[in-house]
C-alpha cells in the first residue's frame, strides 16, 4: 500500500493520471449498430490539388476539415489510373482483370451508354451486402459502369442491379461533349479519321459523277450509283453515333427512368446537391449508405457562376474549390440531423489527376504534387496515388496520418464488416479491413504486395516489407513520354499501357518509396545490395497472384464498347430521344 502511494505522489504519474481522465473516450464499436456510411468520389482530383496534401492555389477547407477530425492517408491507391476499371474495384473490392473490367485494347473504359458492356451481374458490390443487412442504399453521381446488355430496357449493369435502391445522376461520365459550347472530346482522332475517310470517299463520287456527265471518265452509271450509296450509308454509319454524342451519352436518370436527354448542364451540380441532401434527410432514422460520386473535376469542369475566377488556378481550381463547398454542404446536413457520430464519412479521387487535358493555354486538368505521371498511367505513382480520408467522431483518432499502403479496394470490406454483413466466400477478395489500421490498434496494412494494372498489362509491383519499413515498388513497363522528357503523353492525349508506345524494362526499374516517392532515382544492382533478392522476391508474387486469376469475358472489348442503337436509352421512342422532366417541374 505505501508503495502504491508513493507512486500516485510522484510528480511523474499525477499529470498522466489526470490527462487520461481528461482524455476524451472513443466509443466502442459495440455500442454502435450499423453506422451510417457517406462515400464521397472525386473524380480526376489529383492528390496535389488539395490543400491538406499541400496545395497552396486551392482553397478545400471543407476537405481538410475531414483529415483534421479524422484519419489521413498519404499512401493510398487506385486499382486503376482510369475511371471505369477503377470505380469497378472500388464497389467490388477486386481488380478489375477479375471482373473483365480492364481492357485488353485502346477502349480502356466505357465509351457509350448504348454498349452492352459492364459491370457483371454476377458480381456482388459492397451495397449489394449492404441492402442485404437492411440499409436503404444511394448512389448520386456518375456511374460509368453501363446501363444495358441486349435489350434497351434490361438494365442488366444499371446501380439498381447492383444493390443500390435509388439512383439519381449519369449513367457515363462527364465529357466535353455534355457542353455545346466546348470542343468535342469523346474519341477526338478517331472522328478525324472519319471525317477525312468520308471526305476522300465522297470526293472520288463526286469526281465520278463529274467525269461522267462531262465525258472525260467512262465509268457506268451503276458504279457512280454505288459509290454515292457507299458513301452516304459510310457517313451514316458513324456520323448516327458521333454526331450525337451529347444525345446518346449525356443524360441523367433518376432509377430506370430519364430525366434530362440531354442534360441541362447548367443546373447538374444543384440538382446533385439537392438529391445528395434529400437522400440524407430521407433516410435518418435508419441505417443508409450514400455513395456520392461527383462528377467534379471532370472535364469540361462544370463550374456554377458564383465559383467562377475565385481560385488561383483557373477553371480547374474553381471546380475543384466548389466541389470542396458541396462536401461541406453534405457534412452541414450530417450535422444538422445530428448523425455525426453515427457517419463515417470517407473522401478519395477514383485516380490521379489528368495532365495532358488542355485547351490551348488552359491547363484543365490536375495536379499530383511531387509524384510522377498522372491519370491513365497504371505504374507511376501520380496516376494511382490518391487522397483518403476517413472521419468518424469518436471511433477514429483525430488528426491521424497513415502512411502504410492502402487500396480503394479496402472500402469493401471496411463497410461490409462495419455493417455486419459477411465477405462473398466463393471469389478472390483484394480489399483489406481498414478498421484496425485506422483505429490504431495495428501499425501496418494487410497489404504486403500490391499490383499496378493498366489495361490488362501488369505494369509495376508495390512491395511493402514490412519488417524494414521500406516500399519497393518494380517497373516493368512504363509509357514513353512524348515530347521526351515532359513527364507525360501530351502528343496523345493519354498515355498507352503497350505497343510501341511503352517501353519494357529488364531488369525492372526499382524504387524505394518512403526514400524517394516521386521515383526520381531508380537503383540498381550496383547502387543497392538488395535489389537481386527483391526482385526475386517480387518474381515470385507475381507468380503467386497470377494463379489466382481466371478467365472472365471481357467487358471492354471492342465488340463490348460500340454503339448499338437497340441499347440506346431513349426518353422517347428511338431516334426521338429528347425530354427535360427537371424543366418540366
Amino acid at each position: 500500500v505505501s508503495f502504491l502511494l508513493l507512486c500516485f505522489r510522484s510528480p511523474l504519474v499525477t499529470p498522466l493520471i489526470f490527462g487520461l481522465l481528461l482524455q476524451a473516450p472513443f466509443t466502442q464499436l459495440s455500442t454502435i449498430k450499423q453506422p451510417n456510411f457517406v462515400l464521397l468520389l472525386a473524380d480526376d482530383l489529383g492528390i496535389g490539388d488539395v490543400g491538406c496534401y499541400g496545395n497552396d492555389t486551392i482553397r478545400t477547407p471543407n476537405i481538410d476539415r475531414l483529415a483534421k477530425e479524422g484519419v489521413k492517408l498519404t499512401q493510398h491507391i487506385a486499382a486503376a489510373p482510369l475511371c471505369t476499371p477503377s470505380r469497378a474495384a472500388f464497389l467490388t473490392g477486386r481488380y478489375p482483370i477479375r471482373s473483365g473490367m480492364d481492357a485488353i485494347n485502346n477502349y480502356r473504359v466505357i465509351f457509350w451508354n448504348a454498349g452492352s458492356g459492364g459491370l457483371p451481374p454476377n458480381e456482388t458490390t459492397f451495397a449489394k451486402i449492404l441492402q442485404q443487412q437492411g440499409y436503404n442504399t444511394g448512389l448520386i453521381g456518375k456511374w460509368h459502369q453501363g446501363v444495358n446488355c441486349e435489350s434497351r430496357n434490361d438494365h442488366c449493369h444499371h446501380p439498381l442491379k447492383h444493390g443500390f435502391d435509388y439512383f439519381y445522376g449519369m449513367p457515363f461520365t462527364l465529357i466535353s461533349d455534355c457542353q455545346p459550347t466546348e470542343t468535342p472530346e469523346m474519341d477526338r482522332a478517331f472522328r478525324r479519321k472519319l471525317w477525312l475517310f468520308t471526305q476522300m470517299i465522297s470526293l472520288i463520287t463526286l469526281t465520278a459523277v463529274l467525269g461522267r456527265l462531262t465525258g472525260l471518265i467512262s465509268v457506268h452509271w451503276k458504279i457512280v450509283t454505288c459509290l454515292a450509296g457507299f458513301s452516304f450509308l459510310f457517313f451514316i454509319s458513324w456520323f448516327s453515333s458521333y454526331g450525337f454524342v451529347r444525345y446518346w451519352n449525356c443524360i441523367m436518370m433518376r432509377n430506370h427512368g430519364i430525366t434530362e436527354q440531354p442534360m441541362v448542364t447548367d443546373r447538374t451540380t444543384s440538382l446533385i446537391l439537392r438529391e445528395s441532401i434529400s437522400f440524407i434527410e430521407r433516410n435518418k432514422h435508419k441505417p443508409f449508405l450514400l455513395f456520392l460520386s461527383f462528377l467534379h473535376s471532370h472535364t469540361p469542369l462544370l463550374t456554377t457562376e458564383k465559383f467562377l475566377g475565385r481560385s488561383r488556378h483557373g477553371l480547374y481550381g474553381d471546380n475543384v474549390e466548389e466541389m470542396d463547398w458541396m462536401v461541406g454542404q453534405v457534412l452541414d446536413v450530417i450535422d444538422k440531423e445530428g448523425l455525426k457520430d453515427t457517419t463515417l464519412v470517407y473522401f478519395a479521387s477514383d485516380h490521379g489527376g489528368w495532365l495532358e487535358r488542355h485547351e490551348g493555354e488552359r491547363q484543365l486538368g490536375g495536379w499530383n504534387g511531387i509524384y510522377r505521371g498522372g491519370k491513365a498511367m497504371g505504374g507511376w505513382e501520380g496516376g494511382i496515388r490518391v487522397p483518403g480520408i476517413f472521419r468518424w467522431p469518436g471511433v477514429l483518432p483525430a488528426g491521424t496520418v497513415i502512411d502504410e499502403p492502402t487500396s480503394l479496394m479496402d472500402i469493401y470490406p471496411t463497410v461490409v464488416h462495419l455493417a455486419g454483413g459477411a465477405m462473398p466466400q466463393d471469389r478472390v477478395m483484394d480489399g483489406r479491413d481498414l478498421l484496425p489500421l485506422l483505429q490504431g490498434t495495428v501499425a501496418h496494412s494487410e497489404h504486403e504486395f500490391l499490383f499496378h494494372y493498366c489495361g490488362v498489362h501488369l505494369h509495376a509491383v508495390r512491395w511493402h516489407q514490412k519488417d524494414s519499413g521500406a516500399v519497393w515498388k518494380a517497373h516493368y513497363v512504363t509509357p514513353i513520354f512524348s515530347p521526351a522528357g515532359a513527364g507525360a503523353c501530351y502528343d496523345r492525349g493519354f498515355c498507352p499501357c503497350f505497343g510501341e508506345g511503352v517501353t519494357h524494362h529488364d531488369p525492372p526499374l526499382l524504387f524505394e518509396l518512403s526514400q524517394d516517392p516521386s521515383e526520381a532515382k531508380p537503383l540498381s544492382a550496383d547502387t543497392e545490395p538488395l535489389f537481386d533478392t527483391v526482385i526475386r522476391r517480387m518474381g515470385r508474387a507475381i507468380e503467386e497472384h497470377r494463379r489466382t486469376l481466371t478467365p472472365v469475358p471481357e467487358q471492354l472489348s471492342v465488340s463490348n464498347v460500340v454503339w448499338k442503337p437497340w441499347l440506346q436509352p431513349c426518353c422517347g421512342t428511338f431516334p426521338f430521344c429528347w425530354c427535360d422532366k427537371e424543366g418540366d417541374n
